[in-house]
């Protein structure tokens, strides 16, 4: 069992890595470079941003697993912080719809990835669009800043979850609401998905199951928690062989055992 420090260090190191890539190389494997099966041309989490205004091509590295800035009810001078906002893309889309007025801020623990969202931004000329270093578990923001929070397949990646969602709870306005795409289970998945250090960096091994993830929100102190969206992610059999021996492929086929892209909406009260 790896330690939660080790798993962080992992991560950033897979992120700092795709951090150098393109979209058409990352998205040209299974879930990215993350998996570390790249001669496999499936991208079987991202969905296409290419429809929702502002998008910014170099921003989108085809690491999320929803659209969370579709669903989350941005509104003209709103400040909006994404949880691991990676070289800007959600960023980018929510500033467009917060305006002028609004104020946008990006999180992630991973230098390489504020480096390339920075140089995103100062190349679109984007005054209210910043971004910080730092944990999902120690977010770098006051207390009540945020209208609107998004985040884009990351918080599976994150150790301590319930505290993760605290701190989302604590950075939020009252009144204040997110919209959160991530990958969550169910039922269990073989041992071999779960445990293998490359796909956890690819959105599946550190993913809870549905119900304790929103469990987890609950707990939190958010309110009006709903799925908006849901679908069920189909892994290629190429991709399963090559954590899973063949009898375990049979046994998870044969089982009610899926991977599940949400984005979830969740309140923080008034008070």
């Amino acid at each position: 069992m790896k330690s939660d420090r080790e798993i962080k260090e992992m991560v950033k190191e897979k992120y700092g890595a795709i951090a150098d890539t393109t979209k058409a190389q990352n998205a040209s494997s299974c879930c990215g470079s993350r998996c570390g099966c790249s001669d496999v041309e499936f991208s079987v989490m991202a969905e296409n941003y290419a429809k929702l205004p502002g998008y910014v091509p170099d921003a989108d590295l085809s690491l999320g697993c929803g659209l969370p800035t579709e669903f989350a009810l941005i509104k003209p001078g709103d400040t909006v912080v994404d949880l691991g906002s990676g070289a800007g893309n959600d960023c980018f889309v929510a500033r467009s719809i917060a305006g002028e007025g609004g104020h946008v801020i990006g999180i992630d623990m991973t230098d390489a990835m504020i480096a390339k969202a920075r140089a995103n931004a100062a190349r679109l000329g984007l005054r209210n669009v910043e971004f910080r270093l730092g944990e999902i578990e120690q977010i770098p923001v006051e207390d009540a800043t945020a209208d609107v929070v998004v985040s884009n397949c990351v918080m599976n990646l994150v150790p301590d979850k319930k505290k993760a969602f605290a701190e989302t709870f604590r950075i939020m306005k009252p009144g204040g609401h997110f919209s959160i795409s991530d990958i969550v289970l169910q039922g269990e998945l073989p041992a071999g998905l779960r445990d293998e250090a490359a796909l956890y960096a690819g959105c599946i091994s550190g993913a809870l199951q549905k119900d304790e993830y929103l469990s987890a929100i609950t707990e939190a102190g958010f309110e009006n928690v709903r799925v908006q969206k849901e679908r069920k992610v189909e892994i290629p059999a190429e991709i399963l062989a090559r954590y899973l021996s063949l009898e375990q492929l049979e046994e998870y086929r044969r089982k009610p055992v899926g991977i599940i892209s949400v984005t979830v909406y969740a309140e923080k009260g008034q008070r």
